[in-house]
């Protein structure tokens, strides 16, 4: 379980230019979000990809609540919405309903994702100079749990 500082919660401690950040809604990593991850890999030589999901994700709920009948939101939140929602349909296919569940999936999923898509990344993470993690993450008490690893050893988990 990591934790997070008190009042550096979300960059784990680091100053400007220590880290390479992503942020998107959800978690969704549409070919923007990809060639960005890409670059920083790439040309910036990061060894470690985080996808970071939380407690509470709005996009999460709101998936769920089109997936039990509710409305889709309109304009671009209603990509992500749709982006999300394979995570909530798979969670729910495998009997699970709780939030964190729900959560965890989608979590899994996004941590996946860029190794299918994107040959740069897979094959980094193949030959051993990547790791690829997803991390669920408590504001409440800046707790961080691993959920997903590719490409780290058993030792380093």
């Amino acid at each position: 379980m990591l934790r997070f500082p008190a009042g550096r919660r979300d960059h784990f401690d680091r100053g400007l230019g220590d880290l390479f950040v992503v942020r998107t809604a959800g978690h969704v990593a549409g070919t923007e979000v990809l060639g960005s991850i890409e670059f920083g890999v790439s040309v910036l030589s990061c060894p470690l990809v985080v996808v970071l999901g939380h407690e509470s994700c709005g996009a999460i709920a709101a998936a769920c609540a089109a997936a039990d009948g509710g409305s889709t939101p309109a304009g671009f939140v209603r990509d992500v919405v749709e982006r999300v929602m394979p995570s909530v349909l798979a969670a729910r296919v495998a009997g699970h309903d709780q939030g964190e569940q729900i959560l965890h999936e989608h979590i899994r999923h996004s941590a996946g994702l860029p190794l299918e898509r994107s040959r740069v990344l897979a094959e980094r993470v193949a030959d051993g100079r990547l790791a690829v993690v997803g991390l669920s993450y408590r504001p409440a008490d800046g707790s961080a749990r691993l959920v997903a690893s590719h490409g780290l050893s058993g030792a380093a988990v």
